[in-house]
C-alpha cells in the first residue's frame, strides 16, 4: 500500500535579494500543502536564516518526535496500557563537513510517560523500542535514533 504526500516550497528573488553585490539572498521561503495553513519557513540561525522562523531541521527533528508518539500510543493501546500522558524533550545533533554539506549524526528522544498501571511500566518502556521499528520517518532515517525513555505512574 502506497500514499503520496505533496508539498509546494515558494521562494521569490525579488524579495529576498538581501545585498544585490555579494548576491546574498534571504533563505526565507513558504511550504504549501493543500488545505493547510501556509509554514514559513527559513535556514536556521547559524546558516544565515531568520531565527523567528521554523528551519528543515526543527521540522525534520519535529516530525520524528511526533511519529514515535503516535507509533508509541498506538502500540501502547495495542498493549492494553493506559497512558496517561506523554511529553518528549529530543535533541538533534548536525554536523556540518568543510565542504558545507552536512547530516544529521543522532537524533535523542527522552519521552516521560506517564501510565495509570505501576504493573506495566517495565512493558511501557519497553515499547519504545517497537515504536521505532514502527515509526515512518524513523524508518526514513540513515541515523540513530536513541531513546532515553521514562516511565511512571500517575
Amino acid at each position: 500500500m502506497k500514499h503520496l504526500f505533496k508539498a509546494e516550497a515558494k521562494w521569490n528573488s525579488d524579495q529576498n535579494l538581501i545585498d544585490s553585490t555579494k548576491r546574498f539572498y534571504s533563505k526565507s521561503h513558504k511550504i504549501i500543502i493543500e488545505g493547510k495553513p501556509v509554514l514559513n519557513v527559513s535556514a536556521a540561525k547559524a546558516f544565515k536564516g531568520d531565527p523567528e522562523l521554523y528551519n528543515p531541521e526543527d521540522l525534520l527533528l519535529s516530525s520524528l518526535v511526533s511519529c514515535h508518539m503516535m507509533s508509541y500510543l498506538y502500540v501502547c493501546s495495542e498493549n492494553g496500557i493506559e497512558v496517561l500522558e506523554y511529553s518528549d524533550n529530543a535533541e538533534a545533533t548536525l554536523e556540518v563537513s568543510p565542504d558545507g554539506s552536512g547530516r544529521f549524526v543522532t537524533v535523542t528522544l527522552n519521552p516521560e510517560v506517564k501510565i495509570s498501571n505501576s504493573s506495566q511500566i517495565q512493558l511501557a518502556l519497553d515499547l519504545h523500542q517497537k515504536a521505532n521499528q514502527l515509526c515512518f520517518i524513523a524508518n526514513s532515517c540513515k541515523f540513530p535514533i536513541l531513546h532515553n525513555a521514562s516511565c511512571e505512574v500517575k
